[in-house]
């Protein structure tokens, strides 16, 4: 009898496991699975709150490379590194470097959105950097990332040479 119990109890899961599923309804897409990888919270941009001097690049270098004369420097006041803020004698911008240490993911999305991966040319200079330079409205835009660390220039400039030179000299005097 035992037995017999056992059988059927046993017949009425299997029973149980084997029906069919309902269907969905046709038309429906399954929801998609909630994404784990966000884009990183960007820092806002920097501001120019200081006069100068640049901590990081020097004036006379900046009006070599750039080909124009600084009248003024001025900086942000992000930590630890400040964005430095050139202008020409006619008061005008010319030339931001801005620098970020931090999370990686956060150094190559300031990057992307400087120079994006899709658009841009790709920039590699110095060594073991990566990112993007590609004229803009404005002039030109040199952005390249390594590890935690970005460095970005954007010059008044059409000619990104001009904007990739200061971003190499930013690196270096950085310490990167």
């Amino acid at each position: 009898m035992r037995r017999v119990l056992l059988t059927i109890a046993a017949a009425t899961l299997l029973a149980g496991c084997s029906q069919p599923q309902p269907a969905e309804p046709q038309g429906s897409t399954p929801a998609p699975e909630p994404s784990t990888s966000a884009a990183p919270e960007l820092p806002p941009e920097p501001e120019p709150t200081a006069s100068g001097p640049c901590p990081y690049l020097d004036e006379a270098f900046v009006a070599d490379a750039n080909g124009q004369m600084v009248s003024k420097v001025q900086t942000s006041a992000d930590t630890p590194h400040p964005a430095c803020f050139f202008y020409t004698l006619g008061g005008k911008l010319q030339l931001t470097v801005r620098v970020y240490s931090g999370d990686p993911a956060v150094a190559t999305a300031l990057v992307d959105q400087a120079a994006p991966v899709d658009t841009s040319n790709p920039a590699n200079e110095p060594a073991g950097w990566k990112g993007g330079y590609q004229a803009v409205e404005s002039g030109s835009v040199y952005a390249v990332a390594k590890e935690g660390n970005a460095v970005l220039v954007t010059g008044n400039q059409e000619q990104s040479i001009k904007a990739r030179t200061v971003a190499t000299q930013a690196i270096a005097g950085l310490g990167f």
